[in-house]
């Protein structure tokens, strides 16, 4: 196919405009309840997951802040963030595709890393609850690629169906 983005019919590019517009705002939403539930810290992040360390002593018993997730409860998140997220970069990479700003392996890259990392992050999600809390730190990682995708997806996109002319409907 050779179909660009810049070359769309006016109304469906601000059609798509506003789709990746309203994808974004739902992002930087779950990003900003990322930030209120763990301050983007890896001690606040385990402890959401395994719940809070308390100290017994021989006068006073510490009530946990947190509890470790219960296993349904890590079940029902993981199911509807790799729903949501497989949905989300499907629609996103497959309109990616059409943008003639960045192509080949980078191209291929974007499109597909954001999947893959969506399953090493909940993964690491399930290793950092049952295995070792080490596992935070590939989830960092993880996470943050999905992002860095994902906005570098919605710029180009953004950018091409904007900014973007069609030479030869101009001449």
């Amino acid at each position: 196919m050779n179909i660009k983005l810049y070359q769309l019919e006016s109304s469906l590019k601000k059609f798509l405009s506003a789709f990746v517009i309203v994808l974004s705002i739902g992002v930087i939403m779950g990003l900003t309840y990322l930030s209120q539930t763990t301050s983007y810290s890896t001690k606040k992040t385990i402890e959401r997951f395994n719940g809070s360390q308390i100290n017994i002593d021989d006068e006073m018993i510490d009530i946990p802040d947190t509890y470790p997730k219960p296993v349904s409860e890590m079940l029902l998140s993981t199911h509807n963030h790799i729903i949501g997220f497989s949905l989300l970069f499907f629609a996103i990479g497959f309109i990616f595709y059409f943008n003639s700003v960045i192509n080949g392996s980078w191209k291929l890259f974007l499109i597909i890393e954001p999947l893959v990392s969506t399953i090493v992050t909940f993964g690491s999600i399930w290793g950092m609850r049952f295995i070792t809390k080490e596992f935070v730190y590939l989830a960092a990682l993880s996470s943050s690629l999905i992002y860095l995708s994902f906005f570098t997806m919605s710029t180009v996109i953004l950018y091409e169906l904007i900014f973007k002319k069609d030479k030869a409907k101009d001449e």
